[in-house]
């Protein structure tokens, strides 16, 4: 190979601008987290529900001491509903608040492993149209013959998912039509 050609593939990939993200499963799509905003992740352990809170919202964890909210990701994207397993994680994530940086637990079907993709790699997220809600992705990118959608955790998780109070008419409406 000459010297011009080595040249060139140098700098057709700029590793500084690699990015690293957490790979999970939800109801068999792949989701990515920024692996900077991760601190832990746990298996399935006791949650205590706590009352009048939505229906996403599952509870408290005591981890080592610190009690930390968890909600079910699979709730809060209007997945549905399915028992835990195995392989169900609780991804310990930091994210901001009005009130500075919060630690918080989110339920996924599985987590798969850390993959890395260069920022060039990234495609904006496409419009979804009105039904669906799109500003909590970052973009997407194929990776290993998967697509990753990539998720900005800073807006899906808000300062009202850390309220704890009575249910919104929004929720209530929504349970009233289902039920049959």
């Amino acid at each position: 190979m000459s010297e011009d050609l080595r040249g060139a593939n140098a700098l057709t990939i700029d590793h500084s601008k690699d990015l690293k993200f957490l790979s999970f499963e939800l109801a068999g799509e792949f989701y990515g987290l920024d692996i900077l905003k991760i601190r832990e992740i746990n298996g399935m352990m006791d949650i205590t529900s706590v009352p009048q809170t939505p229906r996403f919202m599952k509870g408290l964890i005591n981890l080592r001491g610190k009690v930390i909210p968890v909600i079910d990701l699979r709730l809060k994207f209007g997945l549905p509903e399915e028992a835990y397993t195995e392989r169900t994680s609780i991804i310990v994530i930091e994210f901001q608040t009005i009130h500075g940086p919060t630690q918080m637990g989110i339920l996924v079907d599985r987590v798969s492993e850390v993959i890395t993709i260069n920022e060039a790699d990234i495609e904006a997220a496409p419009d979804f149209g009105s039904r669906l809600r799109s500003e909590y992705i970052k973009g997407m990118a194929k990776t290993r013959n998967i697509v990753l959608i990539i998720l900005d955790i800073d807006l899906i998780l808000t300062d009202e998912d850390l309220t704890f109070g009575p249910r919104g008419v929004a929720e209530e409406e929504e349970e009233a039509e289902a039920k049959p």
